[in-house]
């Protein structure tokens, strides 16, 4: 038996080579970790950065009431440049142009700035959540009369959500005419006022139901409404200031997409004004709309046609009294409609128009038989919450048995939200 000891494995370079090659890659691997280790710490501060930026953001706009629940502060900086022709007679917001020339009127406001707040609360009643919220403003009227005026509220509401159904009590616009036209020249009161816009912030409770059927949505809503009869011009009568009144609305929604569309809304409103002892019944039929076939493009809009229903920002009137014994109600007509070209994100173009048409039989000399209006404005986004606006608006009105007037205001609006 021999006693030699066995030689070098044959393949002793190769299994060198392979340790070589598992070194390198175990390195490369190191590197790597290190670099994931890396990114993984940038990540982990940016995401501490930005939650502390939004914690920032959050204590900027809410504060906390006495009963610890948030409330955060809305509203606008409105700076209105404006000139108004004679036929305004002198008034800053002239919705209706003068019979009789007076002076024009222009001037640097700053009134109509709206102050808001909104609060929301924890789960209540039925598990339903209160929410609601408060806008004042400081506009005292059609013509400013006071350096410092008044602050104004316009709305107020507190409103319980559950999942399918809303119950609001407050004050704000009547129910079936939600919308208004895109613009900064009118705040104090609604754009389009007295020519087919019904606005008048008034007390209500409402009750909303609201179904989902896939990309359909149905939204239901009738209330009670308590109508201030107080807008009634030129009639020396008696009447009841406050009356109840019943609204209602049925929204038909589809949503064709994230950006594309289409609302559609029949109204109704009955109430009764009673002048002199009279029982005169208000009452009206209407549908509103929104519609963005393509993201460039809206249209909205409101008709409508009724009677006696100068208790809602319209022509004040509503009825005409032709003796203490005899008083009728003015039947009426009208709506408006906008169309809006948002061509960039921070410029839109809107042009915008309405009627409100009294019938010449139920009126008097020297009342309103059709007011119109129409503006054309520019919108520009300065900064995320800094927007110019550049309107001209004319205003055209005839009065039985003396003809047509028209007046133009141009106005350069800044807006500055919070």
């Amino acid at each position: 038996m021999s006693g030699r000891a066995p030689g070098p494995p044959q393949n002793i370079d190769a299994v060198l080579d392979r340790l070589n090659k598992l070194e390198q890659e175990n390195d490369a691997l190191r590197r790597q970790l290190q670099d994931l280790r890396g990114e993984v710490e940038k990540l982990r501060s940016e995401r501490v950065e930005l939650v502390e930026r939004r914690v920032d953001e959050q204590a900027q706009t809410k504060v906390e009431s006495s009963q610890k629940l948030p409330v955060k502060l809305t509203g606008m900086l409105l700076a209105n440049l404006y000139r108004n022709g004679r036929q305004s007679n002198g008034v800053d917001h002239a919705t209706s142009a003068a019979r009789i020339p007076g002076r024009a009127a222009s001037g640097l406001t700053v009134r109509q700035s709206v102050i808001g707040l909104d609060y929301t609360g924890s789960p209540t009643f039925l598990g339903g959540t209160v929410g609601g919220h408060l806008t004042l403003d400081f506009f005292e009227g059609n013509a400013e009369i006071n350096q410092f005026p008044p602050v104004r509220m316009r709305t107020a509401t507190v409103q319980v959500d559950w999942k399918t159904r809303s119950l609001f009590i407050g004050q704000d616009k009547p129910l079936f005419s939600p919308r208004d036209p895109n613009t900064f020249s009118f705040s104090g009161v609604a754009p389009l006022t007295a020519s087919g816009n019904l606005w008048r912030w008034q007390p209500q409770i409402r009750l909303e139901q609201r179904p989902q059927i896939g990309q359909s949505r149905i939204s239901g809503q009738v209330g009670v409404i308590q109508t201030f009869e107080d807008a009634t011009t030129g009639a020396n009568v008696a009447f009841e200031r406050k009356r109840p009144g019943l609204e209602g609305r049925l929204e038909f929604g589809y949503d064709f997409d994230g950006d594309r569309r289409i609302e559609i809304a029949p109204g109704f409103h009955f109430s009764e004004s009673h002048i002199n002892g009279f029982q005169i019944p208000s009452k009206l039929a209407s549908v509103d709309w929104f519609a963005n076939p393509w993201s460039k493009l809206e249209f909205t809009g409101l008709l409508w046609r009724g009677q006696n229903i100068q208790h809602f920002g319209a022509l004040r009137q509503g009825v005409t009294v032709l003796s203490p014994t005899r008083i009728m109600a003015v039947r009426s007509k009208g709506g408006w409609a906008q169309a809006s070209f948002p061509f960039h994100p921070r410029l839109t173009f809107n042009a915008f128009g309405g009627i409100h048409d009294d019938r010449n039989r139920d009126l008097l000399l020297n009342n309103v038989a059709v007011n119109r209006t129409g503006a054309l404005n520019f919108m520009y986004r300065m900064a995320p919450n800094v927007i110019v606006t550049i309107e001209g608006m004319q205003i055209r009105t005839t009065y039985i048995g003396s003809g047509n007037r028209k007046n133009n205001r141009y106005d350069l609006s800044v807006a500055y939200l919070f």
